[in-house]
């Protein structure tokens, strides 16, 4: 994020340390203007992307992320003081500058994402524009908590945990809920403590989440980013295997009712875990990667070479995208699973889907395929997005004999022993 300050000195961020910190180059040597061990900076997937914003020649402000959730902190370029702002937000990007303050997008576990300003003359923030408008009190939210737990290698992994919540009902005291693992995409992206309405479906219907910041994750420094280098499809794995596994540990799930989800490389993780482990009993795949050879071989240009990094040099390492590939051991894959598709993606084709149900068809085990003619890579329209998550909600339902009564859309499963 190089940025040319108005006396001509450049600033950008640089993980030189291990973490994305903020710095300035004056033409002939470069100095730190905020060192600490939090992250300013993201990974840069479209244009435009800003985490600090120049107020003038005396200040600048920047989000910084500490340990996945973000606050804001201004900084006195004279004196390098640093003062944290006052806000809500616990996600916060596309920092810009304004002639009497800045403006950014923000969100928090009670607010959904806004365009919010701030004015520095009175020090007030206010919402200029909000993505949805959400009518819900406290005590029908769950809120996320900060998890660390012991992973392979002597690791530490992290993740949010969001309990049941409902305010006209509670569990009985017997019972431990269900719980889903949610694995981000990217999958060098991160999970976040923004409002997600998706994810409060779930707890208000009495599962459990558990949102994995797997290693590979950004907002933990760069040590930790690039433990994924290489290991795509098994740090990634052996993090959400963990993550339930230490609720379970903690009695904070039901060691019967363990279900894994995704999202794209989210969706990888996903199906990789139920083919290459034996820890869930149900999973989602929402538009996710199955065959890691067909990804390269038919993906788009921006992500041509991404799997270098990731997995290894193609085809040099052909070996290796295919032992990591689902797709391939479908021997190994011995529980139900659903799969939300749209037709029209380009970036994850439905074929990678199809040839993973066409396996678990023959096997006769339960499987759903549900497909969106209208949809490409992430849905978009109102009707898709309700059909599926009600439909994934439906799946669960019969596949671990939950009782549903509000059933609004049913889904076939095929080889469903009823």
């Amino acid at each position: 994020q190089p940025r040319w300050a108005e006396d001509g000195s450049l600033f950008f961020v640089s993980d030189r340390t291990g973490w994305w910190n903020l710095y300035r180059w004056d033409g002939s040597t470069v100095s730190s203007v905020f060192s600490a061990e939090a992250e300013m900076g993201l990974p840069q997937w479209v244009f435009g992307m800003s985490t600090y914003a120049l107020l003038g020649e005396s200040s600048l402000v920047t989000a910084v992320n500490e340990r996945g959730v973000w606050h804001l902190c201004r900084v006195d370029l004279k004196t390098g003081e640093q003062t944290r702002i006052k806000a809500p937000d616990s996600e916060i990007h596309s920092l810009h500058a304004l002639p009497d303050g800045f403006v950014y997008c923000g969100a928090s576990p009670r607010e959904a994402p806004a365009v919010v300003g701030y004015r520095l003359e009175d020090q007030r923030r206010h919402v200029i524009r909000r993505s949805v408008r959400i009518d819900l009190d406290s005590d029908e939210l769950s809120f996320p908590r900060h998890v660390t737990f012991a992973t392979q290698g002597d690791e530490t992994a992290h993740a949010f945990y969001y309990a049941p919540t409902h305010p006209d009902a509670v569990a009985p005291p017997d019972q431990r809920p269900p719980l889903i693992v949610k694995s981000h995409g990217g999958p060098t992206g991160a999970a976040t403590t923004a409002l997600d309405l998706r994810v409060q479906f779930w707890t208000s219907r009495g599962f459990a989440v558990l949102d994995v910041n797997y290693r590979g994750s950004t907002g933990f420094g760069r040590p930790y980013r690039d433990q994924l280098d290489g290991r795509w499809g098994i740090a990634d794995v052996e993090d959400c295997v963990a993550g339930a596994r230490h609720l379970v540990e903690q009695e904070l799930a039901d060691p019967n009712r363990l279900i894994i989800t995704g999202r794209s490389a989210g969706g990888y993780t996903t199906i990789a875990a139920l083919t290459f482990e034996n820890v869930f009993h149900a999973g989602t795949s929402y538009y996710g990667i199955s065959d890691l050879e067909a990804l390269v071989q038919d993906t788009h240009k921006f992500e041509s070479r991404y799997l270098d990094r990731l997995v290894g040099p193609y085809p040099e390492c052909l070996e290796m995208y295919r032992e990591r590939s689902p797709i391939h051991f479908p021997d190994r894959l011995e529980c139900p699973v659903a799969f939300f598709q749209g037709l029209k993606d380009k970036v994850v084709p439905p074929n990678q889907a199809e040839r993973m149900v066409d396996a678990l068809r023959k096997k006769g085990i339960p499987v759903a395929y549900v497909t969106f003619p209208g949809e490409g890579h992430g849905f978009r329209s109102a009707k898709a997005i309700r059909a599926a998550i009600d439909g994934e909600l439906t799946f669960y339902c019969q596949i671990l004999g939950i009782e549903r009564e509000d059933l609004e859309e049913e889904i076939e499963i095929e080889n469903l022993k009823k």
